[in-house]
């Protein structure tokens, strides 16, 4: 598990986010957290194999095909956490973490990323863990 000053360090200065599974559909948890990362001004890249734009963004059906993202983060069913990772490891740029959002985890992801230097985040809200640590207290 990742401390606070880790993902401190990796959320302060992260620029582009690819969101795997990324919908625009009202009431969604992606729809929130993928609204939220945009209006703390982070690029946000939408990745889901059968939408071609989320969030008047153009979407990328695989994360294999993005370029670069600092942060990759999953809305994925646990059983499809494998094959991203696979994805993530054939990206030309590696990102620096692989999230699997609240309520998700995968030991097999987590052991296909271990020793690549790309930090596993299971089970925890992008979003919650960037107002918490990175939004000053109101």
């Amino acid at each position: 598990m990742p401390t606070d000053d880790t993902l401190r360090s990796l959320l302060g200065p992260a620029k582009t986010i690819a969101i795997i599974g990324a919908k625009d559909v009202p009431g969604q948890d992606v729809d929130r957290v993928g609204r939220y990362l945009m209006e703390a001004g982070y690029r946000v890249i939408p990745v889901h194999p059968k939408r071609r734009q989320v969030w008047g963004l153009q979407v990328f059906p695989s994360i294999a095909m993005v370029d670069e993202a600092d942060i990759v983060v999953l809305f994925r069913a646990p059983r499809y956490c494998p094959e991203h990772a696979k994805e993530v490891l054939s990206m030309a740029k590696r990102p620096s973490c692989f999230w699997m959002q609240e309520g998700i985890t995968s030991e097999e992801a987590c052991g296909l990323l271990q020793d690549t230097g790309i930090l596993v985040v299971e089970d925890r809200c992008i979003m919650v863990e960037h107002k918490r640590l990175l939004q000053p207290a109101r």
